[in-house]
């Protein structure tokens, strides 16, 4: 029974050495494609990377020439409301010109009144 188990044993050694001899020479190709990948994957990374910095300036010009355009509307609204309110005051002003002007014509009125009557007078004393 010894003698019919030596051939087997050595058959299973063989087949168990043929057998790590594939798996090494697997893990090996493996190895070689991981570390091919891994260059491929870390220069893949890179420009990935480099994208996105880049899209993160393009992102980052468009907020700063938003907020620009922003700070300019402000600046206006603060000056159109300062107009209003000087319009507002600027009204009222004319207002009381207006006012002025007619007291002026009344009295120009009355002046040009008085003079036809002086000069009534006058004529009257002339005759």
């Amino acid at each position: 029974m010894m003698i019919m188990r030596r051939p087997l044993l050595i058959g299973v050694v063989i087949v168990m050495a043929l057998g790590l001899s594939v798996y090494l020479r697997l893990w090996t190709i493996d190895y070689q494609i991981s570390s091919t990948e891994t260059e491929l994957l870390r220069r893949q990374f890179d420009l990935a990377n480099r994208e996105a910095v880049d899209e993160s300036a393009e992102w980052r010009r468009r907020f700063d020439e938003a907020e620009e355009r922003a700070i300019k509307c402000t600046n206006k609204l603060k000056r159109v409301k300062e107009n209003l309110g000087n319009n507002n005051s600027m009204t009222k002003r004319l207002d009381m010109l207006q006012k002025e002007n007619i007291n002026l014509l009344e009295r120009v009125e009355n002046l040009k009144q008085e003079l036809e009557a002086e000069k009534l007078k006058c004529g009257m004393q002339k005759l």
